[in-house]
């Protein structure tokens, strides 16, 4: 191999809320990965990033370095950014030009989470079903910022913590939220956004690792219209109305001075070449 391979990914957060397993958004904070020929050194043939080249392309002949921005185990996707760097430079390492979804079936067996997968794969604001992704809004009608906390979350354990059965009165509660949040995405309202940043099949079970969202929905900073669980969590998404993402962003630091707070834009693409 004589052309290096440069590729980067974007952090995600999934679910939006009530979205549960199906919605994502891809944010403009990037991972990256560079593959040349091989050095002498072989590559760590357990990292995910190299499992997921591996899908495509024999990963002995290449050397790797990946440079990972997005936090670790904190609800922003950095393992699905790892894998969709893995999966776009195996395919072209490989010379195969493969669709999103032929990208999200490879990467499955890895990653474990369609939501996140998609949205890391295409950019913008998606939706997955039985292996599908539709990318169905290039935008969101708010800012995003994220609350960040110093601890760790396993997905595992989040995933852990789920009931296997809710009250019928909570599965009818996040479905109408889930449908004011697509009609939110599809009218770029804000209003119907606010409406909808709400979840009872997830986000009551995974709270104990995020006390920061309950003291946030309990007291919002003038301009926020709502606040979701990111993923898995721990981190928080603040929406807010766009003109005020600065007020709510230093409001936000002020509160929670040993979190990271980050001001995110909607990455209006998906994992690619650089």
């Amino acid at each position: 191999m004589t052309t290096r391979i440069h590729v980067r990914a974007p952090a995600t957060s999934a679910n939006l809320g009530a979205g549960f397993d199906a919605a994502g958004v891809a944010f403009d904070l990037w991972n990256e990965l560079e593959v040349s020929a091989a050095n002498g050194s072989p590559p760590d043939t357990e990292h995910l990033g190299v499992r997921a080249f591996a899908r495509f392309a024999p990963p002995e002949r290449y050397a790797f370095r990946f440079v990972d921005r997005i936090p670790r185990e904190r609800g922003l996707g950095s393992s699905a950014a790892v894998v969709a760097l893995g999966l776009v430079a195996g395919a072209l390492a490989a010379g195969l030009r493969l669709g999103a979804d032929e990208l999200l079936a490879a990467g499955l067996p890895l990653e474990g989470h369609a939501d996140n997968l998609a949205a890391a794969l295409v950019g913008g604001v998606t939706l997955t079903w039985e292996g599908r992704i539709a990318r169905i809004a290039d935008e969101v009608p708010a800012a995003a910022v994220a609350v960040v906390p110093p601890q760790r979350v396993g997905t595992a354990a989040a995933r852990a913590a789920l009931p296997e059965l809710v009250p019928l009165a909570d599965a009818a509660f996040s479905a109408a939220r889930a449908a004011l949040l697509g009609a939110a995405l599809a009218a770029g309202d804000p209003e119907l956004l606010a409406a909808s940043a709400a979840d009872r099949l997830h986000e009551p079970y995974r709270a104990r690792h995020a006390p920061h969202l309950a003291a946030i929905r309990a007291d919002p900073p003038p301009g926020a219209l709502g606040a979701t669980l990111s993923g898995s969590g721990p981190t928080a998404i603040v929406w807010a109305e766009k003109e005020r993402a600065g007020e709510v962003a230093a409001a936000l630091a002020g509160r929670f001075p040993d979190h990271e707070i980050l001001r995110l834009s909607v990455a209006t693409r998906g994992a690619a070449p650089l």
